[in-house]
């Protein structure tokens, strides 16, 4: 498989020297394996395993001094993929840290569960965890366009980020015809998403297999075989009733009379869903219980592609009724792919700003647009600044790009490409 280069991978060389161990979560697919293939070819006495090889598990659940003596014996670094595979498997990973210390550990799993709930408890203060999910758009165009992606697009993001920081009046310019051509680029990107198999092929029939593949794998490998969740089909259920809801607020009763799964039972569905990087729920943001929601939450998926093929949604960005709800959870995807987990407000009189980051002490509300022509501000965007008098606010939409000053704050309309300028 072709390599794209992860903003990750650079993170990662930067801690090999560190003794903790490293460890790598994220979505079945999302190029975990490729990475660490990738970064151990330039390294010195590295050993590669994967715990998807049944006779190495067994060795490792078996006898973990045997285990440890015959792989650690002649490597500095060993890495472990499929991780997940492992049953007490913190526990292990305490003794081989512990025992030998002069050796560098690197694992990597598809499912939150078991590396983030039980080796943790055994491995505090030995582990660090990162995550790796699809491409952002940023890594989808180191493959579709690296040339526009280093020439263009990151100059004029980094140029713009700044003039944000800055709460500047005056943006650079930004070239149509560039504009343009990084629009359709992300139109595309929010159909089918950034699992890396898909993206590295042009054939839209092929695409569609590999993200169907993916979900089917999803459920076959990660929910039975290691979750042992034999219903899998109340889990298909939810999660196609959820990919309808994108943006929308969660009301768990409603969705517990629809999917006939009890409350507890439905809890820890949704549970599965968010450990194993399928959606996350929003908590909202608020200051005044009375006027303003608590307890309620907003469900997103991690990525589009995933959620389309769900419900076999694969039509052009243009040509669908639920494309404001795609480019809005295109926002959350790059939010969260920056390691940034927004917030959303909502009043019970029912106004709504889509996002809301808290960042130094700051309140960032943004608001996600699909057609946008000109400067104007919504009710509830003017009523959340009225409120909370934020610095900066953001208005992302497709392609449209402007300034303007609402009382003390200063509002950015930029298209939704330029996402991560607001973080």
């Amino acid at each position: 498989m072709v390599y794209v280069k992860r903003d990750l991978e650079i993170i990662l060389k930067k801690r090999l020297d560190a003794p903790e161990i490293l460890a790598i979560l994220g979505s079945r697919q999302c190029g975990k394996t490729t990475l660490l293939k990738h970064i151990s070819k330039n390294l010195k006495s590295v050993k590669f395993i994967s715990f998807e090889d049944p006779d190495i598990l067994h060795l490792f659940e078996e006898d973990v001094k045997v285990f440890a003596e015959f792989y650690l014996k002649n490597c500095k670094i060993l890495i472990i993929d499929e991780f997940q595979y492992a049953k007490a498997g913190g526990q292990k990973l305490k003794y081989i840290y512990d025992t030998y210390p002069n050796k560098k550990l690197i694992i990597s799993g598809s499912s939150a569960l078991e590396l983030t709930i039980q080796a943790t408890k055994y491995l505090v203060g030995r582990i660090f965890i990162f995550y790796l999910y699809p491409f952002n758009f940023c890594e989808y165009l180191e493959y579709k366009d690296k040339e526009l992606k280093n020439n263009f697009f990151l100059k004029i993001q980094r140029e713009i980020k700044e003039k944000c920081y800055q709460l500047s009046d005056n943006l650079p310019n930004l070239p149509d015809a560039l504009c343009k051509r990084l629009a359709i680029l992300m139109d595309n990107f929010i159909v089918y998403g950034g699992y890396p198999r898909q993206v590295t092929t042009n054939d839209t029939n092929e695409k569609k297999i590999v993200l169907r593949n993916i979900y089917i794998t999803y459920m076959l490998k990660e929910i039975r075989e290691i979750l042992n969740l034999s219903a899998d089909y109340e889990l298909s259920k939810l999660v196609k009733t959820l990919s309808l809801q994108i943006g929308n607020l969660v009301v768990l009763k409603e969705l517990s009379n629809f999917t006939n799964l009890g409350y507890e039972r439905l809890l820890k569905h949704l549970n599965i869903l968010e450990k194993t990087f399928v959606v996350k729920l929003l908590n909202p943001y608020y200051s005044n219980k009375l006027q303003e929601l608590v307890k309620s939450q907003k469900v997103y998926f991690y990525d589009s592609g995933f959620r389309n093929i769900i419900i076999d949604a694969m039509g052009e960005a243009n040509l669908r009724t639920d494309t404001g709800a795609l480019y809005e959870n295109m926002v959350f995807s790059e939010l969260v792919k920056n390691g940034v987990i927004p917030k959303f407000w909502r009043t019970k009189s029912k106004a709504e700003v889509d996002f809301i980051l808290e960042k130094h002490n700051h309140l960032v509300p943004i608001e996600v647009k699909f057609n946008l022509n000109s400067i104007t501000l919504n009710r509830s965007m003017i009523n959340f600044i009225k409120k909370y008098k934020p610095t900066a606010a953001f208005v992302l939409s497709r392609d449209f790009y402007g300034i303007r000053k609402f009382e003390n704050t200063v509002v950015y309309f930029l298209p939704l490409f330029l996402v991560n300028c607001v973080v």
